[in-house]
């Protein structure tokens, strides 16, 4: 698929999933045979659950087909949510992870891990060790919410 096929199908679909009050996180066109697989991946505050991946997916395959914008070909259409390991490069994928676990590569070779305490447009704050300390989004390679099991809720402790 050209880069012009690319926009266009963006300008397409970015305005249904608006209306649907959620965020385009990616959209991928591969093959899959003589069918053409169109990979979307919507999120929003509080997360997205099947049900409203398959109203979005309804929408947008209503808007693809009047918009004839995948011709004659027939394609596969998937809407789904990120994962957890997708990684956080946007200031909103930090405020999401508000209270995960996510270990962070920084630019000068240091990793670190900590909890989202807060994000703001330009940084995070993480507590790491009972300490805050702000991560700058600018000096971050790569960053990943940690899967965390049987962590024990805030107020959960000695209850039982």
């Amino acid at each position: 698929m050209s880069p012009a096929d690319h926009d266009l199908l963006r300008k397409i679909v970015g305005p249904v999933v608006e209306d649907e009050g959620l965020d385009l996180e990616e959209l991928n066109v591969t093959q899959a045979g003589r069918r053409s697989r169109v990979q979307i991946v919507v999120d929003a505050d509080g997360g997205v659950d099947l049900d409203r991946c398959a109203d979005v997916s309804r929408s947008i395959s209503r808007a693809l087909d009047d918009a004839d914008a995948m011709g004659e070909l027939p394609y596969t259409l998937e809407v789904s949510s990120p994962g957890v390991s997708r990684p956080l490069t946007l200031p909103r994928h930090w405020s999401r992870a508000t209270g995960r676990l996510v270990r962070v590569d920084l630019v000068d070779g240091e990793r670190v891990t900590g909890r989202v305490v807060s994000a703001a447009d330009t940084s995070a704050q993480l507590e790491i060790d009972g300490h805050l300390r702000e991560i700058v989004y600018l000096e971050v390679t790569k960053a990943r919410v940690q899967v965390e099991f049987n962590r024990v809720a805030d107020g959960d402790a000695g209850t039982g």
